[in-house]
């Protein structure tokens, strides 16, 4: 269970994650605190669905999909491998640029022996308990450090309070992008995957599967939080952050050359982590539950192979790739949420009989016209392929 949480929040938290916090803290100042707030809520209704559904269930997302609809699933399964692949060479890019910044080695040399542990995991004998560990000492390492910046930066925090209930500003843009960030993708469904892999499934663990996806939101969270504060009490002195790299000069402000050493830790540990976590979820999109374990760790092996191989070749994923990829990545989660909801209102009988909630269906539909709108956002980015 834990390690279900920590997968799904840690997948969550990779490169991209630190820019955009850090982007925004500068944007909006404390009034972040409320977009914050309001993507968390977000977050959890969504999680709450789809955990509820698929754990009880005990199908993943493609398998829920090939039930409704047959094909269904394959083509949510052809999006999230798509998607994975290309966001898995910006996750193994930001693997070597922590590196380079912790301990000053080639980015392409820290990315490539990231891309050695991350395969050794799933090769390991005992493979699952090693995904389950890794993943939970790198969320551990992350919140730990930003903690620490968090603290020694000393942010305002009693505005930030206040604005998190009476914001000055309001932008449900960055909102919108917030909750793309934490749930979007093959990100929802990376921890209730693992639940499923590990057994705890069916209405008698609902109490379980209930608990682990709030908790893995609120992970998220501390960590959001966490960064946001640190950046928040940079701003507040009035340094102007550099553009380039915004969260890594909010950590060297804040607590000098240790400061830019932790921020190398905390973005190798979340490019890691997401390596990991985006592997073994595109992976679990093409293949079932009745795939050999061993034939599975070694697709997962080569799918970060060829992400490593295609990093050190092209240094950096192709802006091009990364738009299709953006694409791919913001249809995922309104056709697998609407799957879900479809599978809680009208299809009883893949939930064993559990009467499922109907106050939670409503909320989930409702989200459910948000993840629709952050969809058609990350369409019109193709606009720009064809100009």
């Amino acid at each position: 269970m834990v390690g279900a949480v920590f997968l799904m929040a840690t997948s969550s938290i990779g490169p991209g994650f630190l820019t955009q916090t850090s982007v925004f803290t500068v944007q909006m100042g404390a009034a972040f605190a409320f977009a914050i707030l309001l993507s968390i809520l977000v977050d959890i209704a969504i999680q709450l669905n789809v955990w509820r559904v698929l754990g009880i269930s005990g199908l993943r997302a493609n398998e829920l999909g090939n039930t409704i609809l047959p094909g269904l699933g394959w083509f949510m399964a052809a999006l999230v491998f798509v998607g994975g692949l290309v966001f898995n060479i910006g996750n193994i890019a930001g693997t070597g640029l922590g590196v380079n910044a912790m301990l000053g080695i080639d980015p392409k040399i820290g990315g490539a022996v990231s891309a050695a542990i991350a395969i050794f995991v799933f090769l390991s004998k005992r493979a699952g308990v090693a995904l389950d560990r890794i993943v939970i000492a790198l969320g551990a390492i992350m919140i730990l450090l930003m903690l620490y910046v968090a603290i020694v930066s000393q942010p305002p925090v009693g505005e930030a309070l206040r604005q998190t209930v009476m914001p000055e500003e309001v932008d449900f843009l960055v909102i919108t992008t917030l909750i793309g960030g934490t749930v979007g993708g093959y990100i929802t469904f990376a921890g209730v995957h693992r639940l499923i892999d590990s057994g705890n499934t069916g209405v008698e663990n609902l109490k379980q599967i209930n608990n682990s996806s709030v908790l893995g939101i609120v992970v998220i969270g501390i960590m959001r939080v966490l960064l946001f504060l640190a950046v928040l009490g940079v701003v507040a002195t009035g340094v102007t952050l550099s553009k380039d790299n915004t969260a890594a000069d909010a950590f060297f402000h804040a607590a000098g050359e240790f400061g830019l050493r932790a921020f190398g830790l905390v973005l190798w540990a979340a490019g890691l982590s997401s390596v990991i976590g985006a592997s073994y979820t595109s992976v679990s999109f093409v293949t079932t539950q009745n795939t050999d374990p061993k034939v599975r760790n070694w697709i997962t092996v080569a799918f970060i192979a060829v992400c490593a191989v295609a990093y050190l070749f092209l240094g950096t994923a192709p802006q091009t790739l990364l738009i299709f990829a953006g694409a791919f990545n913001g249809l995922i989660l309104p056709i697998g949420f609407a799957v879900v909801l479809w599978a809680a209102w009208r299809r009883q009988d893949l939930l064993k009989g559990y009467k499922y909630p109907v106050w939670l269906l409503v909320i989930g539909a409702v989200v459910l016209l948000i993840t629709l709108y952050m969809g058609y956002r990350s369409l019109t980015g193709l606009s720009t392929l064809w100009g």
